[in-house]
Parts: C-alpha cells; sequence; structure tokens
C-alpha cells in the first residue's frame, strides 16, 4: 500500500495513486495529488472533478471517458463536454486522472 502525504497525514492510495477508502477524499488531497503530477488545478480543473463527484454519488459508478465527455456536455455545455477541452485539462486522460483527483475509483475500461 502506498501513501500520500497531507497536511502531515499519510493517506492510504493503490500503487497507482487512487484513494484507498473514498471517505479519505477532501480537497486538500486533490490538491496534493495534483501537485504530485506537477499540475495546478484552476476552477475549471475543479468545476470537472465537482462534477464528477455528483456523478458518482448518484450512480455509484466513475464514468469511462466518452460517458464523462457526453454528461458534462449535456450539463456545462458543448464547449466543456468535448474531448480536447478535457485533454488539456486533464492530459493524462480525463476520466483516468480527474477520477483520480476526485478521490473516485479508476474507472472501468481505463488501463
Amino acid at each position: 500500500m502506498n501513501t500520500l502525504e497531507v497536511n502531515g497525514q499519510q493517506i492510504p492510495t493503490d500503487e497507482e495513486g487512487y484513494l484507498a477508502n473514498l471517505e479519505d477524499w477532501t480537497r486538500d488531497v486533490a490538491e496534493a495529488m495534483a501537485a504530485n503530477e506537477d499540475c495546478s488545478l484552476t476552477e475549471s480543473h475543479w468545476e470537472v472533478i465537482s462534477f464528477l463527484r455528483e456523478y458518482y454519488q448518484e450512480y455509484e459508478i466513475a464514468p469511462a471517458v466518452r460517458i464523462l465527455t457526453k454528461a458534462i456536455g449535456k450539463k456545462l455545455g458543448k464547449d466543456k463536454g468535448n474531448s480536447k477541452y478535457l485533454y488539456e485539462l486533464y492530459p493524462n486522460g480525463p476520466a483516468k486522472q480527474a477520477c483520480k483527483y476526485a478521490g473516485l475509483p479508476k474507472p472501468t475500461g481505463c488501463v
């Protein structure tokens, strides 16, 4: 088991950096995960993270990138619901990287 240090606490993660316990997620945890990948979270990042957390709460599953793109388009508009926009925010894979920062499990179908 790996860990992520946040505010002096050791937060357990899996080998890919996803939280071992979804209840451990906080904004500080997301910021620490992003910092480990040389990413600074902007309001645009937080908009996607909040969307994902709401989606997970409703459906109890982390969406794959195609579903994520379509669902964001419906909720936030076509200018944000497209792969180009999402890959600019999350270059390591919008579903995979954004779900990690949102404290969610790795989406099914992600390698």
